[in-house]
């Protein structure tokens, strides 16, 4: 198992890169392929909506198939065959194409990870091993951030995708080498999506799923780019910078997030203290969006990692889920993290379109504003919800 999880780490640094380097690439693809703000704020909103649609047919796919296969033959075909779509790109619909594409490819890989920790692993164990995993799969949040900009000044954006697209097939064959199938559960008990849906406990829980990522992942996956250049000027590689300290204030709320639930013995009001700090630093960013570079960057860095609470909110909803079911059980909770960006992307890139003329910030106050309105609501709802602690 173990050599199964580093390769599947690895997996999961690509999916963290793919989800978070378009806002470093920005201003190259719009001087390239006249890609618009609004244009690849549809291929990151893409990128998501297919990552989280998949998560249902690859929820039936580990439950009956395994997470060898089914994460192999994804990441080869989506993300190996996206990349390439990626680096032969002309027009913002080719980008559009490929992120999706590789959205297929990235949706089974953390869900392969976590249905093993499931299965293979004590439940009050799950927390800590799903915020391990997210946060040492996040360095692809750094990745895609300085290095990335460095790398495409020194060869381009499109031989930077070509390797990007011969390392996805590497890692693909690492996955079918390595990952071994757990043990099915011997159950006469049947089920499906539907009878998760019919647990009330979890839509409590989903709302807040739906919306507590997208801050975090739409900033630094995108808008941190066009608002940085369009507010105070900064070039690629200080973009590069500044994102590079988002992601890795992610990467530390994740490892700090992890073991919170069994220090303080609830996982329900962890999860509220952070986003509900999240709502107030969405908030603050609305009302200094052009005070000073150090503030507008530390500020992203309180949302990044105040936004690192999926794997608890992930374990907080697994608690509700019968063993049998856990493959579905876990993806459907992925399906409102992820799928919960890609609408907010989809938003906020019509907000970016009928904002973009009122002036350099009306924009992204908007934006920020849309995301710390929406945060607070789930925070309410959650208030709500049923505590776990295995």
């Amino acid at each position: 198992m173990q050599a199964g999880l580093v390769v599947l780490c690895l997996g999961y640094v690509l999916s963290q890169f793919f989800r978070a380097f378009l806002a470093v690439l920005s201003l190259d693809l719009e001087r390239d392929i006249s890609a618009a703000p609004e244009d690849l704020a549809f291929a990151s909103g893409l990128w998501f909506i297919v990552f989280a649609v998949m998560q249902i047919p690859v929820g039936w796919a580990l439950d009956k198939i395994g997470p060898r296969l089914t994460s192999a033959a994804l990441l080869l075909v989506g993300g190996a065959g996206g990349a390439a779509v990626f680096a032969a790109a002309t027009t913002p619909l080719h980008i559009s194409i490929a992120m999706g594409l590789i959205g297929v490819g990235c949706s089974p890989i953390l869900m392969a990870s976590y249905y093993i920790f499931a299965r293979e692993y004590p439940p009050a164990q799950f927390a800590t091993l799903a915020a391990v995993m997210l946060g040492a799969g996040s360095v692809g949040n750094l990745v895609a951030s300085y290095p990335t900009a460095l790398a495409v000044e020194w060869m381009g954006w499109r031989a930077t995708m070509v390797g990007l697209a011969m390392l996805s097939a590497t890692i693909a064959l690492g996955l079918w080498l390595t990952v071994h199938d757990p043990s099915k559960v011997e159950t006469e008990r049947k089920g499906s999506l539907l009878d998760l849906l019919k647990e009330p406990a979890l839509w409590l829980i989903l709302p807040l799923m739906l919306v507590a990522y997208a801050p975090a992942a739409a900033l630094r996956g995108l808008w941190a780019g066009p608002y940085l250049n369009d507010v105070f000027g900064l070039s690629s590689t200080q973009i590069g910078t500044a994102t590079l300290i988002m992601g890795a204030a992610m990467i530390a709320g994740t490892f700090v997030y992890g073991p919170l639930d069994r220090v303080f013995g609830t996982r329900k009001w962890v999860v509220f203290a952070g986003n509900a700090l999240g709502s107030v630093a969405l908030g603050l960013l609305c009302l200094w969006i052009d005070n000073a570079i150090w503030l507008s960057v530390l500020l992203m860095a309180v949302v990044g990692f105040t936004g690192a609470s999926f794997p608890v909110i992930m374990a907080h909803g697994r608690a509700f889920v019968p063993p049998h079911l856990v493959g579905r059980g876990v993806t459907l909770l992925n399906l409102f993290g992820i799928g919960g960006v890609g609408i907010a992307q989809f938003v906020t890139g019509r907000i970016h379109a009928a904002t973009v003329h009122t002036g350099p910030t009306a924009p992204y106050t908007a934006i920020f504003g849309f995301f710390a309105v929406t945060l607070a609501i789930g925070c309410v709802i959650y208030l709500f919800s049923r505590d776990s602690v295995d």
